[in-house]
């Protein structure tokens, strides 16, 4: 089993920068990729950014190219999100997920970390 933790999170205004980091533990090896959703009220979760794991290739949704930016150490089995350039629209709880070897989908989830941005 594959657990996650995130940490990170905050309050801060907007123009201002924060990294969320997700640590993973247990069989870890069993990862495909990682990524992170996020979720306001009343809205739809939607995926923010993720990372192939073993490969490095990363995807953006359009709404944070440019100012987001996702890693990896796989070393520490911790991925990143360094957010830069915050808005309000970004003001939502984070959560980081694993696809797993043979899932066609993102199936193991972290707790989630709020992150709240002042205009």
């Amino acid at each position: 089993q594959i657990r996650l933790v995130e940490s990170g999170g905050g309050l801060v205004q907007a123009g201002d920068s924060l990294r969320l980091s997700c640590a993973a533990s247990g069989r870890t090896d069993r990862m495909y990729a990682m990524a992170w959703f996020r979720q306001a009220p009343g809205k739809e979760r939607e995926l923010v950014a993720s990372v192939r794991w073993s490969v490095g290739r990363t995807y953006y949704a359009d709404s944070v190219k440019g100012r987001f930016t996702i890693s990896r150490d796989s070393a520490r089995k911790t991925m990143y999100l360094q957010m830069n350039n915050l808005k309000s629209e970004d003001t939502a709880t984070y959560s980081c997920a694993v696809q797993g070897l043979g899932y066609d989908s993102y199936h193991i989830w972290g707790q989630g970390t709020q992150v709240t941005v002042s205009s």
